[in-house]
């Protein structure tokens, strides 16, 4: 029997800097704040899925580092079983991210580090993983023919899989129809198929061209407009969940992510999977940070209950 949420992508640490505007080059100037802490799309996903009540695995490569510490800490803490190989030759991979602090306007650098080593060879070691559990999950972070044969492993296992495509990097139309669910948010999807999504019939347009290119449903978040869940017979606009005011969006997509996926491993319906992944995003987002944002599923029944879904 096939359990549990696996999941490919790369960890960063991100170190944060608030200033009042970036140096020039060659300048050096005060800052007004810092933070450090656990990043990175998978692993964020990862934690988001775990606190959400999934069992997961984690399916990268870190250094032997101290910033590798900290993400294996990280998983530690949140439950995920870690499947990553340390590397004693490369870095983990780290973020810089700046934040005006003034109107949060952001500039980001981000270097993958071992993580961005990860290749089909990575994915054929971690094949067990995936073809044991339910739902497999990836994104664009790690190289895309690492994501892609780790979606075809998936797909010929019978396992539910899910796509984020993201950051929206150029990827190969054979990993379509890989696809059980395509996730991307607005800006992805219209970077994808060439026009913006300012309406929900702009969304289920996009939908279509997703389901034209061979994906069985698409799901496109639309920030504070919910979700639109496409598929060939269905197409549901589930809006969204507001568990207060929002503080931070950094990882909300990443929480809807794993919340959606943890939620689906656990046998609830896609339309059910979708709101549970709106209430985990929904949380997320009034608090901040990323990996330390991500509710748990208590936190996620309440809210859902509060609000009538469950």
């Amino acid at each position: 029997m096939k359990v549990g949420v696996s999941i490919l992508g790369i960890f960063v640490a991100d170190t944060a800097y608030l200033a009042k505007r970036m140096p020039n080059v060659g300048e050096t100037i005060t800052g007004t704040g810092f933070a450090v802490g656990p990043g990175g799309k998978g692993s964020n996903q990862a934690v988001a899925a775990a606190r959400a009540g999934g069992t997961v695995s984690f399916i990268s490569k870190i250094g032997r580092d101290t910033f590798g510490d900290m993400a294996l800490k990280t998983y530690s803490e949140a439950g995920v079983t870690p499947k990553v190989v340390q590397m004693d030759d490369m870095p983990t991979g780290a973020a810089f991210i700046y934040v005006n602090d003034g109107n949060g306007d952001n500039a980001i650098i981000v270097y993958p580090g071992a993580a961005g080593t990860i290749g089909v060879g990575d994915v054929e070691a971690a094949r067990e993983t995936i073809e044991q559990s339910a739902v497999f999950v990836t994104q664009l972070e790690q190289p895309a023919e690492a994501a892609q044969r780790a979606l075809e492993i998936a797909h010929a296992a019978g396992v539910t899989t899910v796509f984020n495509p993201a950051p929206a990097e150029p990827f190969p139309d054979t990993i379509y129809p890989l696809c059980d669910y395509i996730v991307p948010n607005e800006t992805e999807a219209a970077a994808i198929v060439g026009f913006p999504l300012d309406t929900l019939d702009d969304a289920r347009r996009a939908g279509d061209a997703f389901l034209a290119k061979g994906v069985k449903a698409a799901l496109i978040t639309l920030g504070g407009r919910g979700v639109l869940y496409h598929t060939a017979g269905q197409s549901v606009h589930v809006p969204a969940v507001s568990a207060g005011a929002v503080i931070d969006t950094t990882g909300a997509g990443d929480a809807f992510v794993g919340g959606f996926s943890a939620a689906l491993s656990r046998g609830f319906s896609p339309v059910e999977a979708v709101r549970f992944g709106c209430a985990t995003a929904g949380i997320a987002v009034t608090r901040r940070g990323t990996a330390p944002a991500m509710p748990n599923i208590e936190e996620i029944e309440a809210l859902l209950r509060k609000g009538g879904a469950l």
